[in-house]
């Protein structure tokens, strides 16, 4: 068990409101709303040299990713702001008002109205840390990890692994530009997608640390076996223009993580009728299936191969 998931069950055995859920999934539910807190780290989440507005919007979509997840809408948030000397040349609380710029943009393109935080100051030197707390109205049905059935189809809408193409693009070369990049720094939430898969889902979350690892923590909290096919990955075509579309490259896109792409699972047959909700353009993929059991396996070309070491991005100290 790594040093993450012992803090999880640490903190699992304070939270014993029924609305935490035993912390088995990404978001509370309390009284008709989903809450949802995620915080976004310099140098783990975001580059020191991005945008300070890409980070603001980040920190936002990360968050409403999370609403997505269980067909909520939007109600309002909480900022965690920290602020921090200048860097050289910089006038003191430009990254800060540049951030708050991107911040507000992607409020205001979902409809997520500020409602109040906090502000502390950070000693020089010291990584920015920004956390968001996102509320959102539930709808007829919020989806949960756990609700996931032996027989389910696993469906993703969206693509995989441009961010971390983009993100691989920029540590080569820092000026880099492109969609992929764009990707990587500006995350769309599946806001309107969520929201018309949400009652028909019997378990749905977002993919934020990887396709592999996420689908294995859906399958651990459902009580079920999930199988993917790695050559059914929904590629953008600037990932396949990028990296290819090789077992290596959809091996990089099933395990980058930051996509914010949805994983749902639906009982057979159902996600097809679902598609003509769904916005124009959507890309809606059948990637796997559950089944009696437990735990991961993947399949390529009509294959069963090894599971990669690392199934995706997972919080360690350094």
């Amino acid at each position: 068990m790594t040093a993450e998931l012992k803090l999880i069950a640490r903190l699992a055995r304070m939270a014993t409101h029924p609305a935490a859920r035993r912390l088995s999934d990404d978001a509370a539910h309390l009284d008709g709303m989903v809450l949802t807190h995620d915080s976004i780290a310099e140098g783990v989440h975001y580059r020191a040299d991005d945008p300070p507005e890409s980070v603001g919007w980040k920190l936002a979509a990360v968050n409403l990713s999370d609403l997505a997840a269980k067909g909520a809408t939007p109600a309002g948030a909480l900022l965690s702001l920290t602020l921090a000397p200048p860097q050289e040349g910089a006038l003191e609380g430009e990254w800060e008002e540049r951030f708050l710029n991107g911040l507000d943009a992607a409020c205001e393109s979902y409809g997520l109205p500020l409602l109040g935080g906090d502000t502390i100051a950070l000693p020089a030197g010291a990584p920015r840390v920004l956390g968001l707390t996102a509320i959102g109205r539930a709808g007829s049905h919020s989806p949960t990890r756990d609700g996931a059935m032996a027989g389910d189809e696993l469906w993703v809408v969206g693509t995989l692994g441009d961010a971390m193409a983009g993100l691989s693009l920029l540590v080569e070369d820092r000026d880099a530009e492109g969609a992929l990049v764009d990707i990587y720094r500006r995350p769309v939430p599946q806001l309107a997608a969520g929201e018309a898969l949400a009652p028909a889902a019997h378990a749905m979350m977002d993919i934020s640390d990887g396709l592999l690892l996420d689908t294995a923590r859906l399958a651990q909290a459902s009580g079920v076996h999930a199988r993917i096919d790695l050559g059914a990955l929904p590629l953008s075509a600037a990932f396949r223009s990028a990296r290819g579309e090789d077992r290596t490259a959809r091996l990089f896109a099933a395990t980058g993580g930051d996509d914010y792409a949805l994983l749902a699972a639906f009982p057979p047959g159902k996600a097809r009728e679902l598609r003509k909700f769904l916005p124009p353009k959507s890309i809606f993929t059948r990637v796997g299936k559950l089944s009696d059991g437990e735990g991961l396996s993947l399949e390529h070309d009509g294959e069963q191969i090894p599971l990669p070491e690392h199934l995706g991005h997972e919080h360690r100290a350094s």
